[in-house]
């Protein structure tokens, strides 16, 4: 923008000088050639004059008198014809003729310049930012369906590219279309073959789509993947997921750390480590047993959600011992997939629930890495995570990770 301003001050410089020079240049020169002109003429008069009486004074038509009076007259008159010369020369150097023209051209240059810089320079833009990130002004879930539709178009064009269809399937579990995830997965496998790699997105796409719950089909397609590969980190991650929502935290334990003793490279560790000492506490919670280390427990806090669980003192008496607890928190900026969720039975509200990055489901969405994040409670008569008329649910719109919050099932389900 400083070398455009630069480039127009130049421009309209230039060319003011150029217009205007040449103007005075051409006054200057006029007024000069006239002035000499009406000097040569006055002298020449002048001349003549002189001659004339000369001649008369010769003849004796005039005595030397007469002659020396008239010839006196004659020099004054001429310097008097000299000075008017000079105070007309004043006045039209004061007011010179023939403007018209370079103020007009004057009045194009300035108009050019002024139209020359709302284009190029974008006038109306300064007070605009440039954004440096392309996805500006988008939410996450535009960016997501956003993200998913460059991935489609490239499929289109690539219609064996078996990697491009797993990160595509992985892309729609965390936009929440599981069935087109479920396609993507079995389409790499009709390419590459049946690997465990792609059973267990495939079997955890299927778990989500059944409200988190370790279905036949789902118990199935796990003993497969596990048969294939015993170590397989996304079977693994959702056995012990499953295993931690149903309270079986050694079950859980056993899970991921399989994966941490199988030394893969492609597997975020310290979440892994951060789920099974989550598991360990509530092991320990449940025995009465404290934590040795209040350092780490302190540093576990700080990537935790603990919630105060109750529901509303007219709605108490419509609660059954088979009723489910479902709760989850999701990030207050992002695409509405669980960051972190649990259920317990609703025989033990009020209840205390602490989530965290244990139900991360192998996706890079992580409880962890949300500085806020919304939780909501459904107290299912179905069994099913998501509300259905009769449940009843809570939420609190927006709690930061790291702190406790209380929240009242205080809603019934029409």
């Amino acid at each position: 923008m400083t070398t455009l301003w630069i480039f127009i001050a130049l421009f309209v410089l230039v060319s003011l000088v150029l217009i205007w020079l040449p103007h005075f240049r051409q006054q200057k020169m006029l007024q000069a050639e006239e002035a000499g002109v009406r000097k040569a003429t006055n002298l020449e008069l002048f001349n003549n004059r002189l001659a004339t009486l000369e001649k008369e004074l010769e003849e004796e038509l005039l005595d030397q008198s007469e002659f020396d009076s008239l010839k006196k007259e004659l020099e004054i008159s001429l310097l008097q014809d000299m000075k008017q010369g000079e105070d007309e020369s004043l006045v039209n150097k004061v007011k010179p003729k023939g403007m018209l023209w370079p103020s007009l051209m004057s009045v194009v240059i300035i108009g050019l310049s002024g139209y020359l810089y709302s284009h190029l320079g974008a006038y109306e833009n300064l007070d605009k930012a440039v954004p440096d990130n392309p996805h500006a002004g988008m939410d996450a879930s535009q960016i997501m369906a956003q993200r998913i539709g460059m991935m489609e178009a490239q499929l289109k064009s690539e219609p064996e590219n078996s990697q491009l269809l797993f990160s595509l399937g992985h892309a729609y579990i965390n936009a929440n279309r599981f069935d087109d995830a479920v396609k993507s997965f079995d389409k790499a496998m009709e390419l590459v073959g049946t690997h465990a790699e792609l059973l267990g997105p495939k079997a955890t796409a299927l778990y989500y789509k059944a409200n988190q719950r370790m279905t036949p089909q789902v118990k199935a397609i796990v003993d497969q993947a596990l048969a294939l590969d015993p170590e397989d980190p996304s079977t693994l991650l959702l056995v012990g997921m499953d295993a931690f929502f149903t309270a079986n935290y050694q079950d859980a334990i056993n899970a991921w750390q399989t994966i941490l003793d199988s030394s893969r490279s492609d597997v975020d560790r310290s979440a892994i480590i951060n789920a099974i000492d989550s598991a360990k506490m509530r092991m320990n919670t449940a025995s009465g047993e404290m934590p040795q280390d209040a350092t780490h427990q302190q540093a576990m806090t700080a990537k935790t959600v603990t919630v105060d669980v109750s529901i509303a003192p007219e709605l108490a008496e419509q609660v059954n011992g088979s009723d489910m607890l479902f709760i989850f928190a999701r990030n207050t900026e992002g695409p509405k997939v669980p960051l972190a969720a649990t259920k317990v039975s609703a025989k033990s509200l009020p209840v205390t629930i602490t989530l965290d990055d244990s139900t991360n489901m192998g996706g890079n969405a992580k409880l962890s890495d949300a500085k806020n994040v919304e939780v909501i409670a459904v107290l299912s008569k179905h069994g099913s995570v998501k509300a259905q008329p009769g449940d009843i649910q809570g939420r609190i719109e927006a709690v930061k990770v790291g702190s406790t919050a209380k929240l009242v099932l205080d809603t019934q389900v029409q």
